[in-house]
């Protein structure tokens, strides 16, 4: 089996740890990206880290090249690289907002970034490989995996381990085994909630524990890595959240907090990704390929410990001691969720999971075509929802308005018109506000290629 990588960022080394250390029957694994030198420096690192598996890994300079008759392309580019999304969320926050790149205007520039090249590159999937499937982490996920379904016949799926660190953080918060966990979850990609929580018995009973969680503020506030929800709101919604929708349920916060750290997560991963870059490049050079590895695990150690800190709390953890852990061998992360979508999509059997997929009636409220975020049986015949439900009513309104942006981002995005854009900003809820939506566009517009003269790296 041959499967493709494409975007060649740096989670790509524990991407190609998942796929080398598991079960799938995997042959090679392409990479592929338009920054000059970024897929041989990963696939050097690759390479390392599979050297006691059959594994085989490749670049390759052309993009229909390294996905033609491949099995399964997983993609995660980054038009712009790390400065536009730095960029977009410092003009963000000078807007008004919290600077985040996935939700609010930032997320918005990326996806007017992106829709147009990630749709580009399935319509070539569809000619070269047509019988593969797209595993998509480009984010913003739900939203670019929806523009992939509409506007091309490729199969695709949207993948996110934020569902999975929830349900994990609830499995360590009641010291009980992740497997033991089954979590009722829907929403989109980065607006998901866990309605109800159960506890699967020897005996293969269910014991609902909802209630039990959401009384105990300790437990409650176990659940996230910084003060992102007080344990009051958590309790009078009935829902337990997902962190991303801090952006929108105390977006002030987020943006004071941002303010007061005096830096967006996209300018302190820029400062401390363009370091470790020039650390990996150096260690390859000189053909130490252990020290090389010793410096990715340290930057994993340190990027995982300052995850939301910035936004909850106005700090952040780079400067605190580092933490001594193996991000390989974590329960959950990037490189799991990737390969249990891949083997799900081989297997007989089904399995379940969250995935991005289209609606089809799995969320009553929103549009067939649309993309929804929610538990999944998995088999070769591909993914469909576990159960067809409806919103909660308290997070009713606010779903529908995210996924009406969507569609009206997608749209501006395939069809570029600044007053289309403006529109589009406007009826997103964390803005809501027509004078702020045309300031955003109007300051965003030189960080958004025209699509005549795009020449956006992965």
């Amino acid at each position: 089996m041959k499967i493709a990588i494409i975007g060649c960022g740096l989670r790509t080394p524990l991407l190609i740890h998942g796929l080398a250390h598991s079960d799938l029957d995997t042959a090679r694994v392409v990479l592929y990206d338009t920054v000059p030198g970024r897929s041989d420096l990963m696939a050097a690192l690759g390479r390392a880290i599979a050297a006691e598996t059959p594994l085989q890994i490749m670049t390759s300079a052309s993009f229909q090249d390294a996905v033609e008759s491949c099995s399964f392309v997983i993609s995660s580019i980054r038009p712009g690289d790390m400065k536009s999304r730095a960029r977009d969320e410092r003009v963000t926050l000078e807007c008004g907002f919290a600077g985040q790149e996935t939700t609010g205007p930032a997320g918005f520039a990326m996806a007017l970034r992106t829709v147009p090249i990630a749709v580009e590159y399935a319509r070539i999937v569809e000619r070269t490989a047509p019988d593969a499937w797209i595993v998509n982490f480009t984010n913003p996920a739900g939203l670019i995996t929806q523009a992939i379904s509409v506007h091309s016949s490729v199969r695709v799926v949207g993948i996110c381990d934020t569902p999975a660190e929830l349900f994990f953080r609830i499995s360590l918060a009641l010291q009980k085994p992740l497997e033991e966990i089954e979590c009722d979850y829907i929403g989109l990609n980065h607006l998901g909630w866990v309605k109800a929580v159960n506890i699967r018995g020897n005996d293969g009973r269910t014991e609902d524990v909802t209630d039990r969680l959401l009384e105990d503020e300790r437990l409650l506030r176990s659940l996230y890595p910084a003060e992102l929800f007080p344990p009051e709101l958590i309790r009078t919604i009935r829902l337990i959240p997902t962190e991303y929708v801090y952006f929108y349920y105390r977006q002030q916060a987020a943006r004071a907090n941002q303010l007061r750290a005096g830096a967006t997560r996209g300018e302190e991963l820029q400062t401390l990704n363009q370091a470790v870059f020039e650390e990996l490049e150096s260690n390859v050079r000189k053909s130490d390929l252990p020290g090389a590895l010793a410096a990715y695990r340290a930057y994993l150690n340190r990027r995982n410990a300052s995850y939301m800190h910035l936004e909850g709390a106005g700090t952040s953890a780079f400067s605190e001691a580092e933490v001594d852990w193996n991000p390989f061998e974590g329960a959950t992360g990037y490189h799991r969720i990737a390969v249990d979508a891949i083997r799900g999509l081989t297997l007989s059997k089904p399995v379940r999971m969250v995935l991005n997929i289209v609606n089809n009636g799995a969320i009553q409220e929103l549009a067939r075509e649309d993309v929804v975020e929610v538990p999944c049986w998995v088999d070769r015949s591909g993914p469909r929802a576990a159960a067809s439900t409806g919103l909660p009513e308290i997070v009713r309104g606010l779903t529908i308005s995210v996924k009406t942006y969507e569609r009206l981002a997608i749209e501006s995005a395939m069809n570029p018109d600044k007053s289309a854009a403006i529109g589009a900003l406007f009826a997103n809820p964390i803005i809501a506000d027509w004078e702020r939506a045309r300031d955003c566009v109007e300051k965003m517009l030189g960080n958004i290629p025209d699509r005549a003269t795009r020449s956006w790296t992965c």
